[in-house]
């Protein structure tokens, strides 16, 4: 389930329900005479709980005899009221989880076997390359994608046309990038939107040096040489570059996104997840989108998304994992896909998202999530992975304000978060 934005501002209003735990008995029909299997997701609008309703639809269609119970609340809070549930062994048996969160909460999900799998009539195999790396932590399973993005490149084709600049494409390099965004800076405009959310601002560092922040044995490495001279690389967009502007505040988190939504860059980047909403921009200017550029090391991106994971406490856990069978079958995916909603991670729903999509864009669309997620990794956190977030961000004012380098803030947050 992805986070949804309105003009690139993360949304999380919603009404808040109290999550409630895993069943204590057996699921034995929607008579009453049993408890209900849980499952717990954020949804941030009516839209959003609707389309959770109707995948619990399919549960109930492909298990009759059990009782299945859908609990949400807005981003925000699920995860307050998670770290609540896990405290006190009240978790829902079936929880919703995202890539970036995983790490804080691996305590309260099973290690999900093959037998699992197996019981639950799912396979790795069935999802898209790289996507079940989505929820593993240090090589183990703790759950299995619902939905599957990466981070690419969106763009203003009339401003760049206007600045005489190269429109991004398929196959660009960061030389490509910066060309672009210094042409496009000119009128009061910047070529650029700097990123302040984790996403944001670490796609480009990562995909110049071909490294992660973090390693695949989820040791923190901000001052990896490669990671941290591409991280100063980006900070150098604003301050010596000058093709970005610096941001105003640590509260601006969708900065770049709403300079480029607002027409004051030409490019940002943000994840596929935002494809329809950008290309389909309330401004009306012409949008586009590309991969991320590549350079000598490569074009590496990460992929990201959520799904669903079995709570250790749940005491039904055959039942569970029915459930969680049933909440990423094909017929569930399908749906997903065929609302556009979601770019779903099993590989052969995928087809039936594009469909979905205006024509105006669908084959821009398929063609930049074809070469967009061909050379993805899941992403690699440590244990305090949220903590370093926390403490990053708001330092991020300083750095594109030219008050502190960006090598500092890495070297204070590894000192501060690394073993």
């Amino acid at each position: 389930m992805k986070i949804k934005r309105v003009g690139a501002v993360i949304v999380v209003a919603g009404v808040a329900v109290a999550m409630a735990g895993c069943s204590n008995g057996p699921s034995t029909g929607g008579s009453g005479d049993g408890d209900a299997i849980v499952v717990d997701m954020w949804a941030g609008s009516a839209d959003d709980t609707a389309a959770l309703k109707a995948q619990i639809d399919v549960v109930k269609k492909q298990n009759p005899d059990l009782k299945v119970e859908l609990r949400t609340a807005p981003w925000g809070d699920f995860f307050t009221k998670l770290t609540t549930n896990m405290a006190s062994g009240n978790m829902a048996c079936v929880t919703g989880m995202n890539s970036g969160m995983l790490a804080s909460y691996t305590d309260g999900f099973v290690k999900l076997t093959d037998a699992d799998l197996k019981a639950a009539g799912l396979a790795e195999s069935d999802f898209a390359a790289g996507a079940t790396d989505i929820l593993k932590n240090k090589g183990d399973l703790y759950g299995l994608p619902f939905d599957v993005s990466t981070m690419v490149t969106y763009y203003n084709e009339d401003q760049l046309n206007a600045a005489g600049a190269e429109l991004p494409k398929v196959g660009w390099t960061f030389d490509d990038f910066e060309a672009t965004a210094k042409k496009a800076t000119t009128g009061g405009k910047f070529g650029f939107g700097i990123g302040m959310g984790d996403f944001q601002w670490q796609a480009l560092p990562i995909a110049k040096s071909g490294t992660q922040p973090v390693s695949a044995d989820g040791e923190l490495q901000l001052t990896d040489p490669g990671f941290a001279a591409a991280a100063g690389w980006y900070a150098d967009l604003v301050t010596k570059q000058k093709v970005a502007a610096p941001v105003a505040s640590a509260s601006d988190g969708g900065w770049g996104e709403n300079q480029f939504t607002g027409e004051n860059a030409a490019m940002a980047v943000d994840g596929t997840w935002n494809a329809v909403g950008y290309l389909k921009n309330d401004a009306g200017f012409k949008a586009g989108l590309a991969p991320l550029p590549s350079g000598d090391k490569g074009d590496l991106s990460l992929v990201l998304g959520s799904g669903f994971g079995i709570a250790k406490t749940c005491k039904n856990k055959d039942v569970a994992l029915k459930v969680l069978g049933s909440l990423l079958s094909k017929d569930s995916q399908d749906y997903i896909a065929s609302s556009g909603r979601s770019y779903p991670a099993r590989a052969e729903s995928q087809p039936l998202y594009f469909e979905s999509l205006d024509p105006a864009y669908r084959e821009q669309v398929k063609t930049v999530f074809e070469a967009a997620f061909k050379n993805v990794e899941g992403q690699h956190v440590s244990d305090n992975w949220a903590k370093v977030g926390t403490f990053v961000q708001p330092e991020l004012v300083s750095v594109y304000n030219g008050q502190e380098s960006m090598k500092s803030v890495l070297e204070s947050a590894q000192q501060q978060f690394g073993k």
